[in-house]
C-alpha cells in the first residue's frame, strides 16, 4: 500500500516525513520496460531513479508547495539526466536518459559524476504564477565541501539542505523493482517558515547546525534503519521500532485516494501541437523516411503515432479561433 506520513517529536525541534510507494513505482518501471525504443532501465539506474522519486515525494510533502517540485541530476556519465516531478497532490512521474553502458555495481558518481562536474537541481514551479513571477531553483554540485564526489543520493539531499536551507537533515532512501521508500527527519527552523526558498533567519539556522543534541540523537536512530527494513515494513512499524522511547505527534496519513500516485500530463493533443510546431516541411520529411511520425513520452512511455493522414489533418484543420486576426470596428 502506498502511504505517506508526517510526524513531529513532542517538545523537540524535530519533524519527519516517511513515504512508501509500490503500485505507482511498478507502473513507472513497467511503462519504461514496455517502450520498445527505450527498454527497461539497468538495475543501478532504476535504483537511483527510485531513490530520487522517494526523496522528491518527501521534500514536496515537507514544504507543501502549491505547484510542482522538480528534482533532477545531470552530469557526464552514462546517465545524462534523471528527473522526478511531484505535484502538490503527490502525483509523481520520473524518467532517466541513459546513453552508454552502466556497470552492475555502478554508484552515483559512476553514473552521473565521472569528472566531478555533475549537478543536482531542485526547482519549485508555482501552479498559478503571478505576472513576472519566476520559478525558484537551487543547484548544488555532486561533491562535498572538500571536493570529494558523493556516492549516494541521500547524501546529496542532506548536503543540499545544509547548503541551501541551513537545516540539519537525515534522509534514508531505498528502492528495488517493487517498492521505493524513504524516511526524512529534519531539525526545525529556529524561527519562521522554511520551504526551500530560503528564510530571513538563515544565519540563526546556520548557527544551530550540528549543535542540537536531541536532533543528533534522533538522526542517529534514523540512520540506523536498514534498507531491507525500509522496503519490507509499513511506516507505523518503522516509526515504532526507531522512536519507541519518544512521544510522536502523528498526523493523518496520506493513504487511499490521497496517497502518492503515478500521473503523467502528456496527451495526444499536446503531442499534436508539438508536431504542428515543427512545420509542414519537416513533418513531410519524416513521413517520407519513416511513413509515420512517432513520439514517445519519456516519463510514462506512451507512444503516439501519426500516419500521413493524421499528420495532414494537423495542417488542414480549421484555424483555431485564437489565431484569427482581429478587426477594429
Amino acid at each position: 500500500m502506498s502511504e505517506l506520513h508526517h510526524f513531529l517529536f513532542e517538545n523537540l525541534p524535530v519533524r519527519g516525513v516517511a513515504v512508501r510507494l509500490d503500485d505507482p513505482w511498478q507502473e513507472i518501471l513497467a511503462r519504461r520496460a514496455g517502450n520498445s525504443s527505450m527498454g527497461a532501465y539497468p538495475a543501478p539506474v532504476a535504483q537511483l531513479l527510485g531513490e530520487m522519486t522517494a526523496a522528491a515525494l518527501l521534500m514536496q510533502a515537507n514544504v507543501k508547495f502549491n505547484g510542482a517540485l522538480i528534482l533532477q541530476i545531470m552530469g557526464d556519465g552514462p546517465v545524462k539526466l534523471a528527473v522526478v516531478e511531484v505535484q502538490s497532490d503527490l502525483s509523481v512521474r520520473s524518467t532517466a536518459t541513459v546513453i552508454g553502458e552502466v556497470a552492475e555495481n555502478a554508484n552515483l558518481a559512476d553514473m552521473v559524476n565521472m569528472s566531478n562536474t555533475g549537478r543536482c537541481a531542485i526547482t519549485l514551479d508555482p501552479k498559478d504564477r503571478l505576472p513576472g513571477q519566476q520559478a525558484y531553483q537551487g543547484i548544488v554540485p555532486l561533491f562535498d565541501d572538500q571536493g570529494v564526489p558523493i556516492t549516494s543520493f541521500q547524501q546529496v539531499i542532506e548536503h543540499y539542505m545544509l547548503q541551501s536551507e541551513q537545516l540539519d537533515t537525515t534522509m534514508v532512501l531505498a528502492a528495488n523493482n517493487q517498492v521505493v521508500a524513504g524516511l526524512m527527519v529534519q531539525r526545525l527552523p529556529v524561527k519562521g517558515e522554511n520551504n526551500l526558498e530560503g528564510s530571513r533567519y538563515g544565519q540563526a539556522n546556520e548557527d544551530e547546525i550540528g549543535k542540537n543534541e536531541e536532533y543528533n540523537r534522533i538522526a542517529h536512530f534514523a540512520a540506523s534503519l536498514k534498507q531491507e527494513e525500509l522496503l519490507g515494513l509499513d511506516i507505523p512499524t518503522i516509526l515504532h521500532r526507531l522512536f519507541w522511547d519518544d512521544q510522536l505527534q502523528e498526523f493523518e496519513p496520506y493513504v487511499g485516494e490521497k496517497a502518492p500516485k503515478f500521473a503523467c500530463s502528456c496527451s495526444r493533443e499536446r503531442v499534436s501541437r508539438m508536431i504542428k510546431g515543427l512545420g509542414r516541411e519537416d513533418v513531410e520529411s519524416i513521413l517520407a523516411e519513416q511513413n509515420q511520425v512517432e513520439v514517445g513520452c519519456e516519463f510514462c512511455g506512451q507512444q503516439y503515432r501519426f500516419d500521413p493522414i493524421d499528420a495532414a489533418t494537423l495542417f488542414t484543420s480549421l484555424v483555431d479561433s485564437n489565431d484569427l486576426p482581429t478587426t477594429k470596428q
